[in-house]
């Protein structure tokens, strides 16, 4: 059967961007320079696979994200534990938490536009 092994963003800086998905519980697993002098920065949860591909092109500071593309969402213990945690970093969540069906979600945006939603778990 296929697997979805990992989804890939093009960021303009990658301290910036691998200190936002730290914050919200990453682990930095792996970084290699390609040959045209691209790097690529492989993260993951804690007991998960390297789901996240950070890809950092030299001389490109941002990209047009498109109409297209919306979100990743990853599940937290509480909201209010992890926006409490997630302020200290200086991330805010674009609006406050709301219920979505049973739900409680809210979004966060990276340094680079990408949004991620935070999905309280349980």
């Amino acid at each position: 059967m296929p697997e979805l092994i990992h989804t890939c963003y093009r960021i303009g800086d990658i301290d910036r961007s691998v200190a936002f998905y730290t914050a919200l519980g990453f682990e930095e697993r792996r970084r290699f320079e390609l040959p045209d002098k691209a790097i690529n920065v492989f993260m993951g949860l804690p007991g998960d696979g390297d789901r996240l591909e950070l890809t950092w092109n030299p001389g490109v500071e941002s990209y047009d994200l498109g109409t297209g593309y919306n979100h990743i969402a990853v599940t937290v213990p509480t909201l209010d534990d992890t926006l409490g945690e997630l302020s200290r970093s200086g991330i805010e969540p674009q609006k406050p938490p709301y219920k979505v069906g049973s739900s409680l979600i809210c979004f966060v945006v990276d340094p680079d536009g990408y949004r991620v939603e935070l999905i309280e778990a349980g």
